[in-house]
């Protein structure tokens, strides 16, 4: 048997070896959050907001002929920038591919991914990023050619069907014909374009994706009536917008200017009456357009950052029918709450 005092000093010398091996990794640990956590200072200093898109999806994120990048995804990361700055037009746009997105928010080449991305327990857990707020709730649905006379997705035995790798489509197109027994035959192109072109050429008999990829793409094809979208919706979708891990600043920023929008819906604030509704006596909606409260300063921001968020891009409402209702998508769930939807915002108070 070993003396007290010889134990009880090995035992301290092999704690403080723990320790002294222990604090480089606790050092990587803090450093981790701490970079991501600069992401608002960075993009104040550098005076744009770096916003990750789409290649190309009608609606959603897409170029127009003089190179303006148009769409639903587009118009938030122009409200991000109006937060930040008090002017959407400080933003750059990135087109990321299904395949690229998440390495582009996690390597630091985007600040913000707003790119149709589906929120699961695994990208939020293991890829190193945060879901802020949840602005499209979605599903997963099938289209194929009018000509082929089909009424229900369970008519697709033996069927190719096209799909995007690295996606959420890819395994519920997998689960659901498992738990449906049926057999297909996937065709699995990476790009977006490529995939839709080979849709419409033939070469695959049915093209699965979110149901409003669905709907933006036949609203892009020269007779849209020639394509059907079959009535099931196989998945939940919910569609968010992404920050990195530990960013909680910036993400609180991406978060608020979501609610934001809601917010101005439900209180019938517009882009074009916003001004005279500075005189409204409703608490919240002064609090909203920081005429008392000091909000504002709570995230980062002016006192009338709400006010400069909504000259810039309308309210939820606005935004979805300036960009989604022209292509045939339909508030459904995204209506407001009080409307019977699933849409709703924390108070602002």
């Amino acid at each position: 048997m070993q003396p007290f005092g010889l134990t009880l000093t090995r035992a301290l010398g092999l704690a403080a070896l723990g320790l002294a091996l222990a604090l480089p990794n606790l050092a990587r640990a803090q450093q981790a959050p701490a970079a991501a956590a600069n992401t608002f200072d960075s993009v104040k200093s550098r005076g744009q907001l770096v916003c990750g898109v789409n290649t190309g999806l009608a609606g959603f994120a897409q170029p127009d002929s003089q190179g303006v990048w148009r769409g639903f995804d587009a118009e938030y990361c122009r409200a991000i920038a109006a937060a930040v700055f008090g002017d959407p037009n400080k933003v750059r746009f990135v087109p990321t591919t299904a395949q690229n997105r998440f390495t582009a928010l996690q390597s630091g080449e985007v600040d913000v991914l707003s790119r149709n991305t589906t929120w699961t327990l695994s990208r939020d857990t293991s890829l190193g990023l945060d879901f802020s707020a949840t602005n499209f709730y979605d599903g997963q649905g099938f289209m194929v050619k009018s000509s082929l006379g089909l009424k229900s997705a369970k008519e697709l035995e033996g069927a190719t069907i096209c799909v995007q790798p690295g996606t959420t489509t890819e395994q519920n197109l997998s689960d659901w014909a498992r738990a449906n027994k049926i057999k297909f035959t996937p065709v699995v192109i990476e790009r977006l374009e490529e995939l839709v072109s080979a849709y419409a050429a033939g070469r695959c008999d049915a093209y699965t994706t979110d149901v409003s990829g669905l709907a933006a793409t036949r609203s892009a094809q020269p007779k849209p009536d020639d394509h059907t979208i079959l009535p099931e919706v196989i998945s939940k979708e919910p569609l968010a917008l992404g920050v990195r891990q530990g960013d909680a600043r910036f993400a609180d920023v991406v978060r608020w200017t979501h609610f934001l929008l809601l917010s101005a819906e439900e209180f019938g604030i517009t882009q074009k009456n916003v001004d005279q509704m500075l005189n409204d006596p409703r608490p919240e909606v002064q609090r909203m357009l920081g005429k008392n409260g000091g909000l504002g300063p709570m995230l980062g921001l002016s006192d009338d950052w709400g006010v400069k968020v909504i000259k810039a891009v309308g309210n939820y409402g606005e935004l979805f029918d300036r960009t989604l209702k022209p292509i045939g998508i339909q508030r459904g769930p995204n209506a407001l709450w009080t409307q019977g939807g699933l849409q709703f915002s924390p108070p602002f108070r």
